[in-house]
């Protein structure tokens, strides 16, 4: 065997090692799948490389969503080792002033609607950089953060918001409570996605929550995903695709009731549900009934409803190449905005690379002088739009458009537009 082909063996085991495929549904154990929707394999969508880095290529794994026949729960069931998701993890959520916005407002409303009071015990899995915690510190409760990114931890940590560097477990749900006492909320946001093993969590969670206390989840909204196609939110991090319905049974399951849900507009859309334990002080409000309702009525539950999804997917993507195509003929020269792990997705699955993005701006100092996942599109401050002035900027966090087009309003009185891909294609 050449040296060559030893090389691509020893790359091929190492991909294997850190990726497995899931046999049965991670909500109610079925085994009744279907495959409705295959995206462009991608490197871990937060995997940036330093410039040492670029000649090595990067390991890329599928992106192929399932559909559950026995519960209806659509997810991922290639599992990408979460020790190379998260122990490096590039985002913190205090880098966006409406991420910051949302959070305070998040812990406003648990404190006035479940009556949280000074002291109260507060965990957040997947605490991140301590923003939503900070908030309910702000209002004089007790509070704890549990995130693997060990640097990111250190810092909240650092920053006054005490956080716990590693997975949450049962194990540890159980240490949080013979140091700290039963929580009277627990959160866990944009993160309920990301756990390939939910029913451990949902144990965990029920023995560290007191007998009144509130689990709040927020995730990305597969109604949402389907009516606006926004299927760059699926990447190896989100594991799955909630709606309601089948995360009654599942809660149930593990002695636990959701009683409430609300959509909010975070990430494109977002669901949030509270769950309580089973038997617990809280009457369910109609919400969760409603939203399972519309849910049928979209033919969410049912698998043939997804097989259009792929071919809008690839109309947009036909419009966004077509006009990128024309620019470039034309001699503009394009730039993206926000380098989130959703841009992974479609940059890869729509093939947009350094020939057609030179650059990406973005505000965290943690992806500033890396370079994206798999494509290599350098990452830069802001300040390159004043000294390069592209043509037309690619917004990628397409969430945030309004916002930063705002603050780009130097670069507009200068000449320059706005490309935002999603929902729709559109130029501004």
């Amino acid at each position: 065997m050449s040296s060559g082909s030893s090389s691509s063996s020893h790359a091929d085991a190492a991909v294997a090692a850190a990726c497995r495929r899931r046999d049965d549904c991670r909500l109610c154990g079925g085994r009744e799948w279907t495959r409705v929707l295959t995206l462009t394999p991608t490197p871990p969508a937060n995997a940036f490389v330093p410039r040492a880095a670029l000649g090595r290529a990067q390991p890329t794994f599928p992106l192929d969503v399932w559909f559950c026949g026995a519960c209806g729960h659509v997810q991922l069931r290639d599992v990408v080792d979460p020790v190379l998701l998260f122990e490096d993890y590039p985002y913190v959520s205090g880098t966006s002033p409406v991420f910051v916005r949302h959070f305070a407002d998040y812990a406003a409303a648990m404190v006035g609607r479940f009556g949280l009071t000074r002291g109260d015990l507060v965990v957040d899995i997947g605490s991140n950089d301590g923003t939503l915690l900070a908030a309910f510190k702000n209002h004089g409760l007790s509070v704890l953060g549990i995130d693997p990114a060990a640097k990111i931890a250190a810092a909240a940590t650092a920053a006054g918001v005490e956080t716990w560097a590693g997975f949450f477990s049962n194990s540890l749900a159980q240490r949080i409570v013979g140091e700290r006492g039963p929580a009277r909320a627990i959160t866990a946001n944009n993160v309920f996605a990301h756990i390939d093993d939910l029913g451990g969590i949902a144990d965990a969670v029920r023995a560290l929550l007191a007998p009144d206390g509130v689990f709040a989840f927020e995730v990305s909204y597969l109604r949402d995903v389907y009516e606006q196609t926004l299927f760059d939110t699926i990447y190896h991090e989100h594991l799955a695709y909630h709606s309601v319905g089948p995360l009654i049974g599942f809660f149930a399951r593990h002695d636990l009731a959701l009683f409430a849900v609300e959509r909010n507009p975070s990430h494109g859309g977002s669901l949030r549900g509270y769950v309580q334990r089973r038997g617990g002080p809280r009457a369910a409000d109609g919400s969760v009934a409603a939203l399972v309702a519309d849910e049928r009525r979209l033919g969410l539950d049912r698998a043939e409803t997804w097989v259009g999804f792929a071919a809008r997917i690839d109309a947009i993507g036909r419009e966004l190449k077509g006009l990128i195509a024309k620019l470039k003929r034309d001699g503009k020269h394009l730039a993206g905005y926000g380098a989130p792990a959703k841009a992974t997705t479609l940059m890869h699955h729509f093939g947009l690379g350094p020939a057609e993005i030179e650059f990406i701006v973005d505000d965290s100092p943690l992806k500033q002088g890396l370079y994206s996942p798999g494509l290599h599109v350098p990452v830069v401050t802001a300040a390159a739009l004043a000294e390069r002035q592209p043509d037309y900027l690619v917004i990628l966090a397409w969430n945030f458009a309004a916002p930063i087009i705002a603050k780009c309003r130097a670069y507009a009185e200068a000449g320059g537009r706005f490309i935002v891909p999603l929902p729709t294609v559109r130029v501004v």
